[in-house]
């Protein structure tokens, strides 16, 4: 899988940029910060998972100047080549509407070969996987951070679980403003019945869903990561959901776990009936609280190196480390689930890494897949790898390839 080429107008700092990308070597770009380089991936990354890795809010993806045109958009396009598909065009046009009143309003237009889309009709054309500085975010940041991991990646393979999320994600807020309403008397419990149903039909697709993908991806991460530490310790994953189904449907595990066992396999089919008995319990705290206390949104992702909660009791050092075998992991996770390799995207990782990490993660990576990766300096990379790249400039928006050309052969 890659990426022949690649077009942004209005997108971020870049008025206009053709770009055509080479399929093999890996491609450096250089630059000082606040120049273009992370709004290059972030663009890659929109085009597979159609939102962005920095903001919430799509309609800051336009760029400023395109502001007071008369009808201000920014548009991406990418050609992608795939086993399956030798050529897809995959468009995105952001629009901000300007109503009679005026206000605006946003859209977003979503092609695929010249014909008009929905989001799950896209999304899994074009796989990504994204390293950041950030990805601490899985060792010390909140559970959120965790699960929209698990999301984004699992979202790319598999549209049921795709579809289950985006669902639960709009049958949520419904749920919680009936609850709120009820709690004033102003409606009454048993029109949870017809939220209640919805939420456990897709929210057991995603609890299902997540315990596949960690048994699977913690493989991968275990034998990354005792390459990494010489064999000295075991990185282990343990899903905690907010609540803990299990073989006998009777809340009682059969087996020690702190948290779901990932290594057993509950169908949707298990887990709905015992979903709603965690509803039905909790549907009293509940209203009183004015919020849904159980389900996929309350999920939670533990590391443990050694048995040992590397987000409580990890080292700096030993958090990096994990959290290049999980991204290493999600990698060869993705391989496996569509039998080729993911385009990867590297924001200013190298310079984070020390030498060791630095040399371990370009050995695995390179000539393996469509790569891009953002420096500010070219000495952070190995010579094996530089003598294999292709290194461009990036500059206010503009990409220089002859001038980093120049650059990396001095």
């Amino acid at each position: 899988m890659h990426i022949e080429h690649l077009s942004l107008n209005n997108f971020r700092n870049y008025a206009r940029l053709e770009l055509s990308l080479p399929a093999t070597s890996p491609v450096v770009l250089r630059g000082a910060n606040a120049q273009g380089k992370t709004n290059l991936l972030e663009s890659i990354y929109y085009l597979a998972t159609t939102r962005s890795p920095y903001t919430a809010t799509d309609r800051q993806l336009i760029n400023w100047r395109a502001e007071d045109d008369p009808i201000p958009f920014a548009r991406l396009s990418a050609e992608i080549c795939t086993r399956h598909h030798p050529l897809n065009r995959v468009e995105m046009t952001l629009v901000l509407d300007k109503t009679s009143e005026g206000l605006t309003r946003f859209r977003k237009v979503i092609k695929l070969n010249g014909v008009e889309k929905r989001v799950m009709d896209i999304v899994g054309l074009l796989n990504v996987v994204l390293f950041l500085p950030q990805d601490l975010a899985l060792i010390e940041g909140s559970p959120s951070d965790r699960r929209r991991f698990i999301d984004s990646t699992l979202g790319q393979v598999d549209s049921a679980y795709l579809q289950a999320i985006d669902t639960y994600e709009k049958i949520l807020p419904q749920r919680n403003a009936l609850l709120r309403r009820i709690s004033d008397k102003q409606a009454s419990p048993r029109e949870l019945t017809y939220w209640d149903d919805q939420i456990i039909q897709v929210g057991s697709i995603i609890i299902a869903g997540r315990q596949r993908f960690l048994r699977e991806l913690e493989y991968n991460a275990q034998r990354a990561h005792l390459d990494l530490t010489g064999r000295r310790e075991i990185l282990t994953l343990r899903y905690q959901p907010s609540f803990v189904p299990t073989f006998a449907g009777d809340g009682q595990l059969s087996f020690n776990a702190p948290g779901l066992d990932i290594h057993r396999d509950l169908t949707p089919d298990q887990i709905a009936p015992q979903f709603a008995e965690q509803l039905k319990q909790r549907q009293n705290e509940s209203i009183n609280r004015g919020v849904t206390l159980t389900g996929p949104h309350r999920d939670e992702l533990r590391l443990f190196i050694n048995d040992r909660d590397i987000g409580l009791y990890g080292s700096r050092g030993q958090a990096r480390t994990a959290v290049m075998a999980f991204k290493l992991a999600e990698l060869s996770w993705m391989h496996d689930r569509i039998g080729e390799w993911p385009v990867l995207l590297l924001d200013e990782v190298v310079a984070e890494l020390d030498a060791e990490r630095r040399a371990f993660l370009l050995d695995r990576i390179d000539g393996v897949t469509q790569t891009l990766a953002t420096t500010t300096e070219l000495d952070i990379f190995t010579d094996s790898f530089l003598e294999r790249a292709t290194v461009w400039h990036v500059e206010d928006g503009q990409i220089d390839t002859g001038k980093a050309k120049q650059n990396s052969q001095s």
